[in-house]
């Protein structure tokens, strides 16, 4: 059965094949070559090849990951691991059977087979391979090479052409429908079966999402030749972990970085002429809109003035043998899905509910973008190729050339609505979330997404009206909006959608912005000083906040131990600091005390404001601050003074890997969002993950990196945890990308697949 299952999978996988490809061809084939910490080199001369490769050394290192991710985005939790249980779906934790009846109702399969035939015939391709790679993996491991964790699962299975489809889909929607999936998938019309789901609208910054990233530019470099520093702050855990991987393919491609799971290429990296990296984007990727209903029936809405029905769809989840499955129907209008987020204020009741479009909803188009990106030879390239298609999701693009030119592309699939159109279908309850989402008036035809010529999608903001700059200085992004990618260069006001105009920057940024202007005072930038920048450490929150608070100690009798701690700080969170912990700890809750700046946020100098604690005014609250913070870690046994790598750590079985990087909030650079870990301390979930430091000789890239969690998710693998312990020593690695390299760095033979 299981071999009748792989080569069903094969056949289905050739069907997205143009016609005639796969027959004539009939073959797939790669090597895998894998270099110091396990990283792979994949060299094929199809796309087909590449796909297949990719898949197979990806399954190799994190097939249980893998394989619960497709099992996810089939909607089958419930069946597998319970109802109940509970995944992190994107960056937040969704209960199982709300996950399930979400990817079983929000992802359009006609739709995305649709697009995926639409696309280019390497794009197609690469997919097929994919699928068959994957399915390849299996078939070699056999019962007993599955890794322990899902040996005997029935969710280790092979896979078909419509996993991959709703994987990639998936992570289009990471920072819009996946947000609100349990207000989807729990969203019912008013009565007594309406499912109880306690959701909030998220904030900027809830989603976990982030990243830094520079381009240096010829005017800025020793070299005269571009720089690109990028670090992205993802995951350490799940399927948004990167993972390293160098592509040899066909028509000179020749592209190594780092990708998500299920995708075949790297999505971030460089080749022998350009580098590039990508942040999250403070873009909106969908807008609300405020349903009025017919009062004869609250699954009908009124547009123009006429009853409108919603359109119906019902999912059925399979629950574990004994269970019953579950059924519910969900419903959809012209301006996109209806949902809930009861907290927010967003319900469904007898005169109004609301719904949601989202301009990443059957987006097929970024791989081809990706593979377009791979294959370009400058950053005007790429800022072509990112115009042209608008398959970027969610991300800036940041990127930088062997000819000194530095990019900084706040370009993707953002909904075409200006700031008129927001101010002309504004409702009496938008201004309630403005902060939250851009909410508008779904009773007027008039105030859907306008469409504007030569998108490939109608309804996309055109390229033209959204920002992309193009410098030979530098350009950076810590996640704020467009308007400052260099503080010497503002841009003006665009659609609000895009990000908010002259307002007050997050700690981070200006963080990025003080540090980078401070080492370009100090001469032209090299590789050793971008290093020594991005581990830097330090935290602006408290150069700004720890001397005023230091001064209101002398009186203080109650806060003796509390000062001592903060005043034998170094100020920075490496591992070695003694009292980052109590820092992290008070500036959690000292960043909200009201009125906490004597001098206000001024956009005529917004790298510099707000800043001067106003003592006189929240020194007692700030006192009790640290009080309570001194409180906080003597309950959880922590030492004022201890060492920041003891409490922030990684564990690997017995070992205790001190990891050094600390809270974006506190203007930290290196950011490491931490949580208690069951056995004491802080575990890291979410930060500083690949770093790349690109820059060019004459004979191509030269390139430091690290995976600070390493490439293997399995504890059994060489490479769980290598790059960790790397990456906690502050150690880089010169990635090998010519063949010399790659020759003395190669770790046992190359493996040949082929079927």
């Amino acid at each position: 059965m299981k071999r009748m299952a792989i080569l069903a999978a094969g056949c289905a996988a050739i069907a997205l094949a143009p016609a005639g490809e796969a027959q004539a061809r009939g073959q797939y084939e790669a090597s895998i070559t894998r270099t110091t910490y396990g990283i792979p080199h994949i060299a094929a001369d199809s796309w087909r090849g590449v796909g297949y490769g990719v898949a197979y050394a990806y399954a190799e290192d994190n097939l249980c990951l893998l394989a619960e991710e497709f099992a996810t985005v089939a909607g089958e939790r419930s069946l597998h691991f319970g109802p109940e249980g509970k995944l992190a779906l994107g960056f937040q934790e969704v209960d199982n059977l709300s996950s399930d009846v979400f990817f079983r109702a929000a992802l359009d399969l006609p739709a995305l087979r649709a697009g995926a035939k639409a696309q280019s015939r390497d794009v197609q391709l690469l997919a097929e391979g994919y699928v068959a790679g994957y399915n390849r993996f299996l078939k070699d491991a056999g019962a007993d090479g599955v890794p322990a964790e899902c040996r005997g699962k029935a969710w280790v299975r092979p896979i078909t052409p419509d996993d991959l489809l709703r994987l990639t889909q998936k992570q289009m929607l990471l920072a819009s429908s996946l947000a609100l999936a349990p207000g989807i998938a729990n969203a019912a019309p008013p009565g007594p079966a309406q499912p109880k789901v306690a959701m909030n609208l998220p904030r900027p910054g809830e989603l976990g999402l982030g990243s830094n990233g520079w381009a240096f530019g010829g005017e800025a470099t020793a070299d005269g030749r571009g720089l690109l520093v990028g670090n992205p702050h993802f995951p350490w855990n799940g399927p948004n972990r990167f993972w390293q991987v160098h592509v040899t393919g066909p028509d000179g491609y020749d592209v190594m970085g780092a990708g998500l799971a299920g995708t075949p290429i790297p999505t971030l990296g460089f080749n022998r002429d350009v580098a590039w990296t990508h942040t999250v984007t403070a873009a909106r990727h969908f807008t609300m809109y405020a349903l009025t209903l017919d009062p004869a029936d609250p699954t009908r809405y009124m547009v123009d003035g006429t009853s409108e029905a919603m359109t119906p769809l019902t999912v059925t989840v399979p629950m574990p043998e004994g269970t019953p499955a579950v059924t519910r129907t969900l419903y959809s209008t012209r301006f996109g899905k209806v949902f809930v987020a009861p907290q927010s204020g967003v319900t469904w009741n007898a005169a109004t509910a609301f719904a949601m479009r989202d301009a990443n909803a059957g987006n097929n188009r970024a791989m081809e973008t990706w593979l377009r990106i791979g294959q370009a030879r400058s950053v005007g390239d790429i800022k072509s190729v990112v115009s042209e298609t608008l398959g970027i999701p969610w991300v800036n693009t940041i990127a930088a050339d062997r000819n000194g030119d530095a990019l900084h592309a706040d370009v993707t699939a953002v909904p075409n609505v200006s700031a008129a159109k927001i101010a002309a279908c504004s409702t009496p309850i938008s201004g309630l979330f403005a902060s939250l989402a851009t909410l508008l008036d779904g009773t007027r035809t008039e105030c859907d997404w306008d469409v504007a010529a030569g998108t490939p999608e109608p309804g996309l903001m055109p390229a033209s009206d959204q920002a992309a700059t193009i410098v030979r200085s530098y350009l950076t992004n810590s996640n704020d909006s467009y308007w400052l990618s260099n503080p010497r260069l503002p841009l003006p006001a665009l659609s609000p959608l895009l990000g908010n105009h002259a307002r007050e920057l997050t700690l981070r940024t200006r963080s990025n912005f003080t540090e980078t202007e401070a080492m370009l005072a100090g001469g032209k930038v090299d590789r050793a000083r971008v290093k020594a920048l991005t581990f830097a450490n330090k935290s602006l929150a408290a150069d700004m906040v720890v001397d005023p608070l230091l001064a209101l100690c002398a009186d203080q009798v109650e806060a003796t131990r509390g000062c001592a701690a903060l005043a034998g700080w170094d100020r920075r969170f490496e591992a070695s600091s003694k009292g980052a912990a109590l820092f992290r700890a008070f500036w959690a809750k000292a960043a909200r005390i009201p009125g906490l700046w004597a001098v206000p946020f001024d956009a005529a100098d917004p790298v510099n404001t707000p800043r001067d604690v106003a003592t006189g005014k929240v020194g007692d609250k700030l006192l009790t601050a640290l009080n309570e913070a001194v409180a906080e870690l003597d309950a959880a046994g922590i030492a004022l003074d201890a060492e920041w790598g003891s409490v922030q750590h990684w564990p690997v079985g017995s070992e205790r890997i001190a990891i050094h990087g600390g809270p974006g909030t506190a203007g930290v650079l290196n950011y490491q969002d931490a949580r208690p870990a069951p056995g004491g301390g802080l575990v890291p979930v979410h930060g500083t993950s690949y770093i790349q430091i690109v820059g060019f000789d004459d004979d191509g890239p030269v390139v430091d990196a690290i995976l600070s969690y390493s490439q293997s998710t399995n504890p059994a693998s060489p490479h769980f945890a290598d790059q960790t312990r790397a990456y906690a020593a502050k150690q880089w690695h010169r990635l090998p990308f010519h063949r010399d390299a790659i020759a003395a760095q190669a770790i046992g033979e190359s493996k040949r697949i082929a079927e």
